[in-house]
């Protein structure tokens, strides 16, 4: 389930050439792409949060609430937090997965549940209240009762017995896609259609778009607005802000 990066660009070009209004490089293209895969991901969690104060239909594939999960779920992962016991603060923190439990390496986006031996979901507190509620014992945490403190993407746990078995369910932040290219004997760019490898210098082959297919015609308006600013043809930026416009509109309709 993802967007192919070729399709994307070869439909940006072609509505671009149609009436000669401009050209957009890979290096352009690239770089509003990854803006583009961000806004659109982030606007997720703006929709979901709208959706779920609104009365959604019994049948699963219309039910708003589900379908953006859905495409969240492809960022869903989860991995073990490790405990810093060489941190000089009194409080020692754990640090958050920057490898999943599949192994692979992801950037950190969104906390979501943190559980201790996979059984124990622990609280999420405030400052104020982590500290203070250490101070009775009726609110004071304990092994059946965890509580934590998320702060600059460290958590520190209560109570400080606890130093492993942390496990972090997360949002990953998602991949940048690339449109690779060779240089053809005429100079024009050629898709280069394997796998992006960055392991070599310079970077080799393409990675797609990650986010859930429904999402094309959205990616490709918003492409055209930022290829309007790049080309300065503002009829390009207006007609494509309208489009998007009329999407969302029918979206929370």
């Amino acid at each position: 389930m993802a967007i192919n990066v070729n399709t994307v660009y070869q439909t940006v070009l072609l509505i671009l050439n149609k009436e000669q209004r401009g050209y957009m490089t890979p290096d352009e293209f690239n770089s509003v792409g990854t803006q583009v895969q961000l806004e659109v991901f982030e606007k997720y969690f703006e929709d979901l949060n709208q959706q779920i104060r609104v009365p959604q239909t019994d049948f699963n594939y219309s039910d708003r609430v589900e379908n953006i999960d859905e495409k969240i779920a492809i960022f869903k992962t989860f991995g073990n937090a490790t405990y810093n016991s060489l941190a000089t603060t009194n409080d020692k923190p754990f640090t958050l997965p920057t490898i999943d439990s599949y192994g692979i390496a992801v950037d950190f986006y969104r906390l979501g549940t943190v559980t201790y031996n996979n059984e124990v979901e622990l609280q999420r507190l405030q400052r104020n209240d982590f500290y203070t509620s250490e101070k009775s014992k009726l609110t004071k945490a304990t092994i059946n009762f965890p509580t934590y403190l998320y702060e600059n993407n460290l958590l520190y746990v209560r109570p400080t017995t606890i130093t492993s078995n942390i496990q972090v369910d997360y949002v990953r932040k998602p991949l940048n896609p690339v449109w690779g290219f060779t240089v053809g004997t005429l100079g024009q760019y050629q898709y280069d259609s394997t796998v992006y490898n960055s392991a070599v210098v310079p970077a080799t082959g393409s990675r797609n778009f990650e986010l859930h297919e429904s999402e094309q015609t959205e990616i490709i308006l918003r492409i055209l607005q930022y290829a309007g600013i790049i080309i300065r043809d503002p009829q390009i930026i207006q007609a494509a802000a309208q489009q998007v416009q009329m999407d969302e509109m029918n979206k929370k309709s």
